[in-house]
Parts: C-alpha cells; sequence; structure tokens
C-alpha cells in the first residue's frame, strides 16, 4: 500500500499544475473571492473528477474509448467553455469599475453552493479530463491488478495530493488580493475569460479536425527527437 502511497503522489502534483480553465479560475476565485469561495470551487471540481473516475472504472475499455474519442463530445464541451467565456467577459466589459475604491465582494453563504456548482460543470464539461482519468485507469490499473482496495488507495491519494496542492495555490493567490485594485481585478478577469474561449475554441478544433490534429501530433512527435540529437 506504502508503495502505491508513493506513486501516486506525484502524479497528483502532477495534475494539480495542469494548465486548464479551472487552473486559471481557481486562481482568479480565490485571488478575488478569498480562501472560501476557491475551496467551494475547488470541491466541485473534485467532485467532478470523483464522477469521471467512477465512469472509468465502473465501464468497459472499449465503451469509454469510443465516448473520449467522440468529436460530438469534443465540440459539445468546447462550445459550452466557449460560451461560459463569452459571456463572462462580456458581462465584466459592462462591469467596468469607474473608481478605484470598490471593495471586494466577500462570500456569502448562498454563493457556496453555486461555486461548488461552477467547479463541478467547469470541469465536467472538458472531455478531455475523461480521456485522462481513463489514461491512468488504463496504464495503473493492470500494474495494480485492478485490485479495488489498491485502486482506491492510488487514486484517492492522487485526489488528495492535488487537493492539498490546490490548497497552497488557493493560499498564494490569496495573498494578491490586498494588491488588487478595481481596475486590475477587471482586466485579471478579462484575461481569465480569453484563455477559457481558447481551450473551448481548442477542444471543438479537436472535435472538428480530428485527423488533422493527430497527424499535427505525429510531425511535432517526429521533429522534437530530432531537435534533441
Amino acid at each position: 500500500m506504502l508503495q502505491d502511497i508513493f506513486a501516486a503522489i506525484p502524479l497528483g502534483i502532477f495534475l494539480a499544475f495542469l494548465l486548464g480553465p479551472v487552473f486559471f479560475v481557481l486562481l482568479e476565485t480565490a485571488a478575488i473571492k478569498g480562501f472560501r469561495a476557491a475551496l467551494c470551487f475547488d470541491l466541485g471540481v473534485i467532485i467532478a473528477d470523483i464522477v469521471f473516475l467512477s465512469i472509468a472504472y465502473f465501464s468497459t475499455n472499449k465503451l469509454l474509448t469510443s465516448i473520449k474519442d467522440d468529436p460530438a463530445l469534443f465540440i459539445f464541451g468546447g462550445a459550452i467553455l466557449a460560451t461560459y467565456g463569452t459571456i463572462t467577459y462580456v458581462k465584466e466589459k459592462k462591469a467596468l469599475p469607474k473608481t478605484e475604491g470598490v471593495e471586494v465582494r466577500k462570500l456569502k453563504k448562498s454563493d457556496v453552493l453555486g461555486l461548488m456548482v461552477k467547479g463541478f460543470l467547469l470541469n465536467f464539461v472538458n472531455i478531455g479530463v475523461l480521456g485522462f482519468w481513463l489514461g491512468l485507469i488504463i496504464v495503473f490499473g493492470p500494474q495494480l491488478k485492478m485490485d479495488p482496495d489498491r485502486l482506491l488507495v492510488f487514486f484517492s491519494t492522487v485526489l488528495l495530493t492535488y487537493f492539498v496542492i490546490d490548497l497552497l495555490k488557493i493560499l498564494l493567490a490569496k495573498k494578491l488580493n490586498h494588491k488588487l485594485t478595481p481596475k486590475r481585478i477587471y482586466l485579471f478577469k478579462k484575461a481569465i475569460s480569453i484563455l477559457i474561449i481558447v481551450f473551448g475554441a481548442i477542444l471543438i478544433s479537436r472535435g472538428l479536425f480530428p485527423s488533422e490534429l493527430e497527424q499535427l501530433e505525429h510531425q511535432m512527435e517526429n521533429i522534437m527527437p530530432e531537435k534533441s540529437k
């Protein structure tokens, strides 16, 4: 069991630093709304990961592979991300602060569930996350002999490590709070919105041009070894 735990920790650290919409929105939430808000958001993200892991474990590899590679799901997930980013961008543009003395809004009790749902959905619509967990099941499952107890320990450690690193990221981002003027908050949110739109566009392109992107990835793989010689 200890061997499984030590093998899972680096994977959890890697997962915590994967750049995606969740990564940036978590930092934005921590810096602007504080620790509690970011924690609620992150719990929603973790719940979505648990759902994906459950799907990966209880479904057949053949079914999951077909779902993972379905172009329609990439287009659907990408469209949701792009739409969310666009709406947020337009909303923030209309809310451009007029003065520098506006206080950052504090979290209300009624916002807790909303932040968890936001974290869940933002992670869940990214079909690439399903592919990630599926890949881990396929790679590490046989090494763990598909033993339910060992799998539970391994993936619980991955998620726990990921969560602990996220707490550290939240605490670091929260320190930026006192340096954030309304103008900087506006620019920060605007940048996050643009990043989410970009991630959505990437997912849509994976759905619209799967073969072309696969060829491009193979070409890049061939170029990289040549450069390393």
